[in-house]
């Protein structure tokens, strides 16, 4: 079955971190495709945040 995981940056945790984390429980063979994309937005004061999603395809073992 092919199913996708989908990271987003928080202000606690980041995508990348928790990304790498679940790439390291798949095999190579499992992993189909990474999709990687960033906005930047205004936070609080007019501080510049970038924000990550990264989406994971990949194929269970089922």
């Amino acid at each position: 079955m092919i199913q996708v995981k989908e990271f987003l940056d928080t202000d606690s945790s980041y995508a990348e971190s928790r990304a790498n984390q679940f790439l390291t429980e798949l095999s190579d063979d499992q992993v189909i495709n990474v999709c990687y994309g960033s906005i930047f937005k205004t936070g609080k004061h007019d501080a510049g945040l970038q924000r990550s999603s990264i989406l994971v395809v990949y194929r269970t073992k089922e």
